[in-house]
């Protein structure tokens, strides 16, 4: 079962980091189809001891495949998702195109495992990845949610340029070494803090903060969720943070959330303030897990918490998460 799988944007830094994770985890492939531009076309990938050559989307490329993973555009996606689907592939798709269709399932497995299996048991092919800030943000909540409920949620988000792709992780690393223009932001990304992520929205939110906002209520199941979001692009590479604001249904003491996320899958607990132990970028890149830290009170409400989420926007937010989707389903037909 899932044996013959294609990547589409196996050379992008999720896509190859996609690749890395497969082999880590012992997926077991038996042919692989990676898929980038024409500029990469033949070009080798090694994967599991074997050479395997880039491909170019065309007609009938994905005849034969049981699963392809989409981490591209949500232009490219849109194109060649149904064209996979029609190929009788299961996709797990990264972008944003069909997150909140009603008959897509919007997967994290540490939060709605069970969903993902029902959605396969049901005939769904189509399985979505959400944002990677969404991605950090209810694998943190969801244990509070299940413990003690969730009646308000405020987040801010501090991302990581990778989140705009390989581009923008150079354009940092040049600004960083001298005065250079903007290409990929609006404005200059070193030394500075940009707070629009997306597209400008009517209503003065941007794409990012309405996609925060919308697959988080999706994801817990828990569509009236006030939960409100301001994103913001900073100069770091890797690895995005989120400081958290939650107003809970039922009180929750300090030492009982420190409980909760200590027992919680995909969570690492990083709350020594007295001894500078907390999330940071640096502490949290290449890791599989989400750090929550500086836990502490909200007394502006009741029942109100305050604390600092980080991860890995290329591997938790969303390579890792692919996987994790994919091997979810792979377990439950094992044991069906």
């Amino acid at each position: 079962m899932f044996t013959k799988v294609g990547v589409v944007g196996a050379t992008g830094a999720v896509g190859s980091r996609m690749l890395s994770i497969l082999e880590q985890r012992n997926f077991q492939v038996s042919e692989l189809r990676p898929f980038a531009s024409a500029l990469t076309r033949g070009k080798e990938i090694s994967f599991q001891g074997t050479q395997w050559p880039c491909r170019i989307l065309e007609k009938g490329c994905f005849e034969g495949l049981d699963l392809v993973f989409f981490d591209v555009s949500d232009e490219i996606s849109k194109e060649w998702v149904p064209e996979a689907l029609a190929a009788k592939a299961c996709v797990i798709d990264n972008s944003a195109v069909f997150r909140l269709d009603s008959g897509v399932s919007l997967g994290v497995p540490e939060v709605n495992r069970d969903a993902i299996v029902s959605a396969w048991s049901s005939g769904g092919r189509l399985f979505a990845g959400p944002n990677c800030s969404t991605v950090q943000l209810v694998v943190a909540l969801s244990p509070l949610m299940k413990a003690v409920g969730l009646k308000r949620v405020v987040v801010s988000t501090y991302q990581s340029v990778s989140g705009a792709g390989a581009a923008a992780m150079d354009e940092l690393k040049s600004q960083m070494e001298g005065p250079a223009d903007p290409q990929i932001f609006p404005h200059p990304i070193a030394s500075n803090l940009i707070p629009r992520i997306g597209k400008a929205l009517d209503d003065g939110f941007t794409s990012e903060e309405m996609k925060l906002m919308l697959e988080s209520r999706k994801i817990l199941g828990l569509p009236e969720l006030p939960i409100v979001a301001t994103a913001v692009r900073v100069p770091t590479l890797v690895s995005h943070a989120e400081a958290v604001f939650v107003e809970t249904e039922r009180e929750c003491s300090l030492e009982k959330a420190r409980e909760i996320w200590s027992q919680s899958e995909g969570v690492e607990l990083l709350d020594e303030l007295n001894r500078d132990v907390y999330p940071m970028n640096i502490n949290t890149a290449n890791r599989d897990s989400v750090a929550v830290g500086r836990i502490r009170r909200d007394p502006s409400v009741t029942h109100g918490l305050c604390f600092w989420v980080v991860s890995d926007n290329l591997r938790k937010g969303a390579a890792l998460n692919a996987v994790q989707i994919a091997e979810t389903i792979r377990t439950s037909v094992q044991k069906g």
